[in-house]
């Protein structure tokens, strides 16, 4: 920690103050470097941002911290959503990180995170702590050291084995200061050592932090039917917004049961909620899943399912000219047909899989010439190299060897007028005769001779009458 901040280890206050209780279980050995010196000033320069920050964060520290403190691990580490996402659960970064923790995709689904249209639990507040602190004490059981496992949590776990195994080989150290790094795990640990001395004494930087007390924001309520998410706010005397900030795993305006068991709500408001929830009368869920039969266009399905078809693209996001594809599920309205909850199947599995609609196309086979390639082949059938390329194994570049095989697809009707147009070029064309109502047929014209021809005929001049 840095020199000449103390922190106030009282038992007794960290009964009552949840910043207190923080700081009492901060375990890991601290850094002190010029970094560290730039991210201070960094934050201590962003006052509002710091109080938007941790009054977002305060929602859901008590949780973390109980988390923290039931596996034994370090607090430190309930500060780093404030690295991560500043504790935006709603957060998506360039790369697809999601969530307040910023799981990646594939970690996510690896420390099992669902990813469906329905929700995405790596944004979940309950599922994605216990996510990342798993992952986290992976880490610090393979690497045996906080800050190499923060490293490997932002870099990956084999890129820090890597610049490991570097450093033993050249005969150099192998903690995190030492090891060669891109600049953003270069600066990782120090911008949480930052916040930390932040939250261990923020007067020394003419910052507050929000007053909480050591109390449950959030309570998790059951629910054992689908719900729709507006109704669910109203029905806890809570906004759409807080609602979501606490929810946010929800990726359509309905609530599966089968999926998601307990929705989280403000510690007043769960009480409220149960009542209200126990006495209403009219249906919960407005909406549910239907799987499509078979691969078909959104105005068919719209019309199946008894919507228009922009309500069905809207609330699906569906783009322009894709067609759905068989075994994919949508959102649809309820109907006196669809009345039951969904399925744990599909509320657990839910994809959407979208093809292009493009028209029908007929398969051309023919045989290269002495100079065909993929771009001459392209421009002849009018298709994209790229298209030519794919369907005959080649590079975009490639030159067929004379009498190959080649594949092409066009649409049916650009190819029945090929087919048309190079019939007519080796049949006789008819002309009508001269003066008569018959036609004749001619010949194509022969190959015309490369020697010139001489005219004899003779120039005839008449004169004007």
């Amino acid at each position: 920690m840095r020199p000449g901040i103390s922190v106030n280890l009282n038992d007794a206050a960290a009964q009552t103050d949840l910043w207190a209780r923080v700081r009492r279980g901060f375990k890991m050995p601290d850094l002190d470097t010029d970094l560290v010196r730039e991210r201070e000033r960094w934050y201590a320069s962003r006052p509002d941002y710091v109080e938007r920050m941790t009054a977002r964060g305060g929602r859901y520290l008590f949780h973390i911290v109980e988390e923290l403190e039931a596996r034994s691990m370090p607090t430190e580490l309930a500060l780093l959503p404030f690295i991560e996402s500043a504790f935006n659960p709603q957060a998506l970064s360039s790369a697809k990180a999601s969530g307040m923790w910023q799981f990646m995709p594939a970690t996510g689904r690896d420390f099992a995170l669902t990813q469906n249209i329905f929700r995405d639990d790596r944004r979940d507040v309950l599922a994605s702590t216990r996510a990342a602190l798993d992952y986290l004490q992976r880490l610090h059981a393979q690497f045996g050291d906080w800050h190499l496992a923060l490293a490997a949590y932002n870099w990956g776990e084999g890129s820090v084995q890597r610049a490991i195994s570097r450093n033993l080989k050249a005969g150099l150290p192998t903690d995190y200061l030492s090891l060669r790094m891109p600049d953003e795990t270069r600066h990782y640990v120090p911008k949480l050592q930052a916040v930390k001395n932040i939250v261990t004494s923020p007067e020394s930087f003419a910052l507050s932090l929000p007053v909480l007390a050591n109390h449950p924001y959030f309570l998790g309520v059951p629910i054992q039917r689908d719900i729709d998410v507006d109704l669910a706010a109203r029905l806890a005397g809570v906004s759409l917004d807080e609602f979501k900030t606490l929810n946010p795993q929800m990726n359509k305006p309905v609530i599966l049961a089968a999926g998601t068991p307990q929705v989280l709500l403000p510690y007043d408001n769960a009480s409220a909620f149960m009542r209200k929830l126990s006495e209403h009368r009219a249906p919960l869920a407005s909406w549910t899943a239907w799987v499509a039969p078979k691969t078909m266009r959104p105005s068919d399905a719209a019309r199946l399912v008894g919507m228009s078809e922009a309500a069905l693209r809207d609330v699906n996001r569906i783009p322009p000219r894709m067609l759905v594809k068989a075994g994919s599920t949508l959102l649809v309205p309820r109907s006196g047909q669809r009345t039951s909850d969904v399925s744990e199947h599909i509320a657990d599995n839910a994809m959407m899989q979208l093809a292009p609609d493009l028209p029908p196309r007929r398969r051309v086979v023919l045989k290269a010439g002495k100079a065909d390639t993929v771009a001459s082949i392209a421009r002849r059938y009018r298709v994209n190299s790229a298209q030519v390329a794919e369907w005959n194994s080649v590079t975009t570049i490639a030159r067929f060897q004379p009498g190959a095989t080649i594949v092409v697809y066009q649409p049916a009707r650009q190819a029945n007028t090929t087919r048309v147009s190079k019939a007519r070029s080796k049949a006789p064309v008819r002309v009508a005769a001269l003066g008569s109502s018959k036609s004749v047929k001619v010949a194509p014209p022969k190959r015309v001779s490369k020697t010139p021809v001489v005219s004899t005929r003779k120039t005839v001049q008449v004169a004007a009458k």
